[in-house]
C-alpha cells in the first residue's frame, strides 16, 4: 500500500531522477573483469540495456522505479517518457549481450547479491503489471532475469555464512526482494531455496548489534534488514517472540549527511529510507496488539522524513539511486 504522502507530484520528482540518468552514459563506476584487449569498452557497448545512472545496479533500479511508476501513474505526464525510457532499454538485442556479460569467465561475482536482486525486482514489477507493452519487456528481460536466478542459485548453497554488512554485499536485504519475486512469479523452487538458507542463516540469532550501527558509509541496516527477511518467513506469532530476542531494544536516531558531494558519505542519507521501510515491514507482521507497532510506526515515519528530504537531485552522487530507494518506501512496495 503507498503512502498517505505519496501523490502524483512526489513521483514526477521521483521519475525525473531516473529519467534524468538511466541513459547518462557518464560519469560512470564498473566492477570490470576483463578477459583480454576486446573487453576495454565503454559500458554502454559492455552491458547496452544497463549502463547508465552511474553504476549497473542502480541502472538497474533506476528501470524499476520507471516501471513502477509508470504502473501506479499510466495517466501523469511523466509516464509517456518512462515507457520511452524502458522501451529503449529492454529489447532483446540489448538484453542479449547483458547475458553474454553476466556469463562470461571470471565475471561469478558480478553484482552479487545487490544487483541481481534489483533485477528481480524489476522482473518481478513487469510480471505484476498487466499491460501489453510491459509483457513485451518482460519477454525480453527474461533470459537475463534466468541467467541471475541461476547464478544465484549456484551461490546460495555454498555460501557458509550471511554477509553482514550495511552496503551491498548484505545478504538479508537481497534474499528479501529474491524471496517477493519468488512469490510475485510463482517460482517456487527458486524461492524454496532462499527461504531454506534464509532460516539456515537468521532463525538462530539472538541480541542483533543494533547500538554498533551506523558503519559509516551504510545505507542498510544489518540488523533491521535481517528482521525483514525473517518477518516474510514466520509466522506473526512466531515472528514476535524471534524478534522479542533477536532485537530486545530499537533505539536509533535519524542520520545526517556531512557532505553531499561525496558518494560514499551520501549513503546515510539512503539509510534513513532503507531502516524506514524495513521497520513498516517488521510492523507488517506484528500481531495487531503488539505494543512495539506503535513505537515503531513513528520511528519508520521520522527516518521516513529525514531521508526524503535528504534527496537532492542537483548531486548526481545520491540522485542517481536515492528516487529508487524513496519510491521502494513512499510506494509501499516491500508490503504484500
Amino acid at each position: 500500500m503507498a503512502g498517505s504522502d505519496f501523490d502524483q507530484a512526489q513521483a514526477a520528482r521521483f521519475a525525473t531522477l531516473a529519467l534524468d540518468c538511466v541513459h547518462k552514459p557518464y560519469p560512470t563506476k564498473i566492477a570490470h573483469s576483463l578477459n583480454s584487449d576486446a573487453d576495454v569498452k565503454p559500458p554502454r557497448e559492455l552491458t547496452p540495456a544497463f549502463y547508465g545512472c552511474y553504476d549497473w545496479h542502480s541502472s538497474v533500479h533506476g528501470h524499476w522505479l520507471l516501471v513502477r511508476l509508470a504502473r501506479l501513474f499510466p495517466q501523469a505526464p511523466f509516464a509517456s517518457a518512462a515507457r520511452r525510457a524502458v522501451a529503449q532499454s529492454l529489447t532483446p538485442a540489448n538484453i542479449g549481450p547483458e547475458v553474454k556479460y553476466l556469463n562470461d569467465e571470471g565475471r561469478n561475482t558480478f553484482e552479487r547479491p545487490y544487483g541481481l536482486a534489483w533485477l528481480l525486482q524489476l522482473a518481478a514489477e513487469l510480471k505484476e503489471w498487466n499491460d501489453p507493452e510491459a509483457r513485451q519487456w518482460s519477454a525480453a528481460l527474461r533470459p537475463l532475469e534466468q541467467a541471475a536466478t541461476a547464478r544465484i542459485a549456484a551461490w546460495l548453497p555454498k555460501l557458509g555464512h550471511p554477509v553482514r554488512v550495511g552496503e551491498h554485499a548484505n545478504t538479508a536485504f537481497a534474499m528479501g526482494l529474491m524471496l517477493d519475486y519468488a512469490r510475485v512469479t510463482g517460482n517456487q523452487e527458486f524461492g524454496k531455496l532462499v527461504e531454506s538458507r534464509a532460516r539456515d542463516f537468521y532463525l538462530k540469532d539472538r541480541n542483533c548489534p543494533l547500538s554498533y550501527e551506523p558503519s559509516g558509509e551504510d545505507f542498510l541496516s544489518p540488523c533491521l534488514a535481517e528482521a525483514d527477511v525473517v518477518r516474510r518467513i514466520l509466522p506473526a506469532g512466531e515472528f514476535a517472540q524471534w524478534l522479542t530476542s533477536f532485537l530486545p531494544r530499537v533505539d536509533l536516531e535519524p542520520t545526517r549527511v556531512a557532505d553531499v558531494t561525496d558518494g560514499k558519505l551520501y549513503h546515510l542519507a539512503g539509510l534513513n529510507l532503507s531502516r524506514a521501510w524495513m521497520l513498516e515491514g517488521i510492523v507488517s507482521r506484528l500481531p495487531a496488539a503488539d505494543a512495539r507497532r506503535k513505537t515503531f510506526t513513528a520511528l519508520a515515519g521520522q527516518l521516513r522524513q529525514a531521508g526524503l528530504d535528504s534527496i537532492k537531485g542537483e548531486h548526481y552522487e545520491g540522485g542517481h539511486w536515492l528516487g529508487s530507494f524513496a519510491v521502494y518506501l513512499v510506494s509501499g512496495r516491500g508490503l504484500r
